[in-house]
């Protein structure tokens, strides 16, 4: 099963673009398929419809409600070996 990610911040182009790479380092870590794409808030609505996961920034954090998918709040974008923790205990 492939999981669907997204990667969230205010404009879906800088912090969330380098939040969704070391994403994906973690998750090949953990050999783990996911589809990983970054938005920004205006559109997390319906660009994570169908995510299983949203991983944030904790100023962001609020604007991921609404939605169904496990928020994983995320202090350093840069830390594999956190999203590594945080990203396998979701969803392993």
């Amino acid at each position: 099963m492939v999981v669907n990610i997204v990667a969230l911040c205010g404009a879906g182009v800088g912090t969330s673009e380098v939040l969704r790479v070391t994403a994906r380092r973690a998750l090949d870590r953990l050999g783990i398929e996911a589809d990983l794409h970054a938005t920004d808030v205006a559109h997390v609505a319906t660009d994570a419809a169908d995510a299983q996961v949203i991983l944030v920034t904790p100023e962001h954090a609020d604007a991921a409600g609404g939605t169904y998918a496990e928020v994983i709040v995320v202090t350093n974008i840069l830390d594999i070996d956190e999203l590594t923790e945080k990203l396998g205990a979701a969803l392993q």
